[in-house]
């Protein structure tokens, strides 16, 4: 059973999809996490259904890295991860995503509470619409309205969720901006992750630098299966 206290201080998550991580490719960049010591892999997308417990058995065959469910909707719940996340997307208002979904869900999770970390998801403006906006049927908040973050944010904390995730989305082009993440970091104490649209070091080094606990990686990696080991090391760095 994995400790609660989730995320580590300074952690690299990488995201893998369902639908994308097969095969080869799989057990390839599963096998560059391993190598470089990635704190967590976080499983989940917007369209998948019924490939999350495969993913996660394919997983466990090449590596003890802790499993992370990171749901985009119902029928991606799973007992078998070591960690499950309960995304409440507070900065949207379709009830169905703030609580709707996790009274449905609550029945089958009843008996995985120990792995259960309440989670404040918030979608920041990344410049294009992306996948998690268009599924999610929300607004991001606009990426120049940094106190708007904050607020939502703190009622999160204020609401009892152990986390807050703010999110770029899947593919985005921009970053969440890094003047929010350090708006937020300055004006919560429960842990910061930071996901969506990270392609380069700079990016990651920057992130870090304005308070993030927490840097995931997605779909960059797929290309860029370098970009993960230099994560590793740059969150190294920050961990001396």
């Amino acid at each position: 059973m994995i400790n609660i206290s989730f995320p580590r201080e300074k952690s690299i998550g990488l995201l893998l999809d369902p639908d994308k991580a097969k095969g080869d490719i799989l057990k390839k960049i599963v096998d560059i996490a391993t190598k470089n010591k990635t704190d967590y892999i976080l499983v989940g997308g917007s369209l998948t259904f019924d490939k999350t417990d495969s993913l996660i058995e394919s997983i466990r065959k090449y590596t003890s890295i802790p499993v992370v469910l990171f749901p985009g909707n119902l029928l991606q719940l799973t007992d078998k991860a070591d960690i499950i996340l309960l995304l409440s997307l507070i900065s949207g208002r379709n009830a169905e995503l703030l609580i709707g979904n996790h009274v449905v869900a609550a029945p089958f999770l009843k008996g995985s509470k120990d792995k259960i970390v309440p989670v404040g998801y918030i979608l920041i403006d990344s410049g294009t619409r992306t996948s998690v906006e268009y599924v999610s049927q929300t607004e991001p908040i606009p990426r120049n309205k940094p106190e708007i973050v904050v607020a939502t944010a703190l009622a999160g904390e204020m609401l009892g969720l152990k986390m807050i995730y703010l999110e770029a989305g899947s593919g985005a082009s921009q970053t969440v901006p890094i003047e929010i993440i350090k708006a937020v970091r300055e004006n919560i104490s429960i842990p910061v992750v930071v996901g969506g649209g990270i392609r380069t070091r700079e990016e990651i080094r920057d992130i870090f630098k304005a308070g993030a606990n927490m840097i995931v990686l997605g779909n960059s990696c797929e290309t860029d299966p370098a970009l993960l080991e230099d994560a590793c090391k740059i969150r190294d760095e920050f961990c001396l």
